[in-house]
């Protein structure tokens, strides 16, 4: 039936002159009333999506009006030749974005909560888009994505690839921008700042005339059926190509392809020569570089929140400032804290280890009232200095530097110092309080009220925490909303640009919406990391609302399955909205894992989590094997949050650990474009005990020409030796089969040859990982 509707159209073609040149003129008369009455409907809706989208948001109301403008621009041509060979697909107008264009362009992603949270990507990192994109019958369509910044300007258009012929699904990596290192506070970070914002990645399908003809051409050719109309098509389709503006083509390539029209006409010559005009390499490359695109189909843009410098790539370094330069006095014996000034040597240790972030806990007054004792016991000695998240007490709260470590200049002063060795400061920010707080007084609204008129202390029963009063949101959310701003305002001015949230999860999620919001309209430079290990929904709702960064189920992540899955979680479209933080430890997680493997226990954790994450940590004293727990609990005995340590960090050498923290920093700065959350595969592999995975990013994306990829390969056995197979898909890495890989082990300096299945031994007392280069 199809057949026999092309040929009616067919018949109808072959009137005589006279009526073909009226029903040209009348059809393009129609043609163009239509199209006016089209684009006066196109602006009336533009009007009415514009200003209900300004009502949700101008940023994207200005985006969506730029794109509507550039999307109505694309209109069919004035004239359309109808009896002259095959009519090219016409770009559609669109009025609502409900509708379709000529070519379905669906299932975009990533477009998580339908658009209504965009996607975030670090400045300068690659990340992927995919779509299904597809026309009826047996047409052949094509399909580009183009990168717009924030103020609309294309930055980018990238041919996309059919990964999924039967799924119609295409893929396409992008980058937004270009990586930089520098700093917040360093000079041309304003040219950064500036580049911050919602840029848009737009979907065009079109229909590709040129591979659908040639694939009819090539078997007409072949079998001498109808050849002189297929290359008559063939010289039109080329001829018309060269005069199409959106090709974006040079006078040179114009001229070659109007040669190749002609010597396709040319009816002289032999058909497979006039074929082969239309097949040689200037032609084929052509269409992979600026392709005729008829039916240009856009789809809605969708939204990415491109961010700073460090707000996906990112090594953190923790520690407690009373813990810093803490010593021991010989005549009393006891412990004199360390100070801010003292801390100086925790700035030069994370430096000297490679991590460009410092985290330090609460350094607010600690309260007095129920203060808790070593290993959180529920009275404290004399000599007790008590929890720093016992936030508050007569000399201040989170507006107040602890006078036990110094004043607000000792840590301006701390803050120009780790700016000067090229570390941000993070600050801790727990929403909680002492019953000791000046808020207590001042705001007694701010908290739950028993109905004998006494404050509720937190608790999870069957636990308690007598010295800490949670926060009520319902009585005066919005005066709560301001304290806090104004309180981040402050520690901005002293040089803070990451607040780490404690416990962001016990609080409305609205909340931190309007004040990550407000800080952020103010300072975009400045990033949120969330200390929440809860529910999956929870999570991904802080991520949604500005926690540029998160704490994870990582720690318990142990065996060779669970890793996969999770660094594939994290590693895939999870990756656009939360970004997984990889600590081993912290001062509330001590594993049983890390407890019970040792030296190499603490070696594989960290190879994992500085390769298996873009963002990763480490709370300091895990480079002195510090792992014994507290009996019952996932924690530390003698933990650090309810005393001072005194450490002796020159038995750092003793365990490598502090050499190894050093090296994998150091290969992570050397391999930046590979550390996204969005290129890293998971490798076959025969052993249940041994883990490998890749990191690769294309020629296109690495700054250098040239592919880059990361083959890591670690025995999760901290006792025993283990070999297996470890197969790598080749040209998934761009790796030619017949020549192999050859690999450098950045950990050793040892060099081997790769195919498809190679052939690993571990051993955990001389090399719990390979951390392979590949070499091209």
């Amino acid at each position: 039936m199809g057949l026999m509707a092309e040929d009616k159209k067919g018949a109808q073609a072959l009137s005589s002159n006279s009526s073909q040149s009226a029903t040209s003129q009348e059809t393009s008369s129609a043609a163009t009333t239509t199209r006016r009455s089209a684009g006066r409907q196109t602006s009336r809706a533009t009007t009415t999506r514009t200003a209900k989208t300004r009502s949700t948001t101008k940023s994207a109301a200005k985006t969506a009006s730029k794109t509507t403008r550039r999307t109505r621009a694309a209109k069919p041509a004035a004239t359309v030749d109808f009896h002259h060979g095959e009519v090219p697909a016409q770009t559609l107008p669109v009025t609502d974005p409900a509708q379709f264009g000529r070519i379905a362009v669906m299932d975009i992603t990533p477009n998580e909560e339908s658009g209504r949270y965009p996607a975030r990507v670090e400045l300068g990192e690659p990340f992927t888009v995919t779509a299904q994109v597809f026309i009826e019958g047996r047409t052949k369509v094509g399909a580009t994505a183009v990168l717009r910044n924030h103020r609309g300007k294309e930055m980018a258009r990238v041919p996309m690839t059919c990964t999924n012929p039967g799924l119609d699904r295409w893929q396409a990596t992008l980058a937004a921008g270009e990586h930089s290192d520098l700093k917040p506070w360093e000079d041309g970070f304003a040219a950064i700042k500036r580049q911050l914002g919602e840029w848009t990645v737009t979907i065009e399908g079109w229909e590709d005339t040129y591979t659908s003809w040639l694939h009819d051409a090539a078997i007409k050719v072949k079998v001498g059926d109808d050849v002189e109309n297929a290359l008559e098509t063939g010289s039109n389709l080329l001829a018309r190509w060269a005069k199409t503006k959106d090709a974006g083509l040079n006078a040179a390539q114009r001229k070659e392809l109007a040669e190749a029209a002609a010597t396709m006409a040319d009816k002289t010559l032999d058909a497979k020569d006039r074929l082969a005009a239309a097949t040689s390499e200037t032609v084929t490359g052509l269409h992979a570089t600026n392709p005729l695109r008829d039916g240009i189909s856009p789809s809605q843009p969708q939204r990415f929140l491109v961010q700073r410098p460090k707000s996906s790539f990112a090594a953190w370094y923790q520690f407690f400032p009373r813990s810093e330069g803490a010593y021991v006095d010989p005549t009393t014996g006891k412990i004199v804290q360390g100070t801010l000034k003292t801390s100086v040597t925790g700035l030069e240790r994370a430096k000297a280890e490679g991590f460009d972030i410092v985290y330090l806990p609460p350094i607010f007054p600690i309260g007095v009232t129920n203060r808790k004792g070593k290993n959180n016991t529920l009275v404290a000695g004399p000599d007790d200095p008590g929890s720093p998240f016992g936030i508050g007490s007569e000399l201040g709260g989170h507006d107040t530097v602890d006078p036990l470590l110094g004043d607000m200049d000792d840590f301006k002063a701390l803050t120009a110092k780790a700016h000067e060795l090229g570390l941000e400061i993070a600050l801790d920010f727990a929403l909680q309080c002492s019953p000791d707080h000046p808020w207590v007084k001042a705001h007694p609204e701010w908290f739950r009220h028993k109905p004998d008129g006494s404050i509720a202390f937190a608790e999870n029963p069957p636990k308690k925490y007598q010295d800490i009063y949670p926060i009520d949101f319902n009585a005066d959310m919005p005066g709560i909303e301001k304290e806090v701003e104004r309180v981040m305002e402050l520690w901005i001015e002293a040089g803070v640009t990451i607040f780490r949230v404690d416990n962001p999860h016990t609080k409305p999620v609205r909340f931190w919406q309007d004040v990550i919001a407000a800080v952020t309209k103010r300072h975009p430079e400045v990033l949120f990391l969330a200390e929440a290990f809860t529910r999956p929904g929870m999570m991904r709702a802080l991520s949604y609302v500005g926690f540029t960064q998160s704490h994870c189920y990582f720690p318990w992540r142990n065996t060779k399955k669970e890793l996969a899955e999770y660094f594939e979680e994290t590693n895939g479209d999870d990756g656009y909205y939360q970004h997984n933080t990889f600590w081993p430890t912290t001062p509330d997680i001590l594993t049983a894992y890390v407890r019970d493997n040792g030296i190499a226990g603490h070696a594989v954790r960290a190879v994992l989590a500085a390769m298996g994450s873009p963002s990763w940590g480490i709370y300091n004293g895990f480079e002195l094997i510090e792992n014994r727990q507290r009996p019952g609990f996932e924690e530390q005995i003698d933990n650090e949050k309810y005393e001072i340590k005194v450490r002796n960090w020159s038995d750092a050498g003793k365990y490598g650990i502090a050499e190894l923290l050093t090296n994998l920093n150091r290969i992570r700065r050397e391999h930046v474009s590979l550390f996204g959350y969005h290129n890293l595969t998971v490798l076959e592999t025969s052993d249940p005990n041994i883990l490998a995975f890749a990191r690769h990013t294309p020629a296109e994306l690495t700054g250098t020409g040239k592919p880059e990829t990361l083959i890591v390969v670690v025995n999760l056995d901290g006792h025993d030796a283990h070999q297996s197979m470890v197969h790598v898909e080749l040209p998934d890495f761009g790796i030619d089969p017949a020549r192999g890989a050859h690999v450098r082990d950045e950990l050793t300096g040892r060099e081997f040859d790769w195919s498809w299945d190679n052939f690993v031994s571990l051993a955990p007392w001389a090399d719990v990982a390979h951390i392979l280069t590949v070499e091209y």
